[in-house]
């Protein structure tokens, strides 16, 4: 159980990892979408992986660390906060860029070249 746990968990840091390298803004959002589900994860495997034991302490012989769960509540709190701050600065850079490539800038753009964006071929 904690082998596969622990692939899922790399699994999901590793195509985090991949997708906040990539160039465009929407892969770089799910990307730290992924990373931040890794951690709750990982946060959450803290607390040790039992079966079968109380959340609640004194209603059985062996009970769950609830400060793990504490943290990865908090953790999904800001994550959607983060993610929703995110969303709105790529769609505003998006507006005033009118690219949404992470530096601003397509691929083929070079210092001293003709303007390929529509706001600087207008003027």
């Amino acid at each position: 159980m904690e082998i596969l746990y622990a692939c899922c968990v790399g699994f999901l840091t590793a195509c985090g990892v991949f997708l906040v390298l990539r160039e465009r803004t929407f892969p770089v959002v799910l990307g730290l979408t992924l990373l931040s589900y890794a951690v709750n994860l990982f946060l959450f495997a803290s607390g040790r992986l039992t079966e079968a034991a109380a959340p609640i302490l004194g209603a059985g012989d062996s009970h769950t660390d609830p400060l793990p769960q504490a943290l990865v509540l908090t953790a999904i709190v800001i994550g959607f906060a983060m993610t929703a701050f995110v969303v709105i600065l790529a769609m505003r850079a998006r507006a005033d860029l009118g690219v949404d490539h992470v530096d601003g800038r397509l691929p083929d753009d070079t210092p001293g070249a003709q303007p390929t964006r529509q706001k600087d071929a207008k003027k």
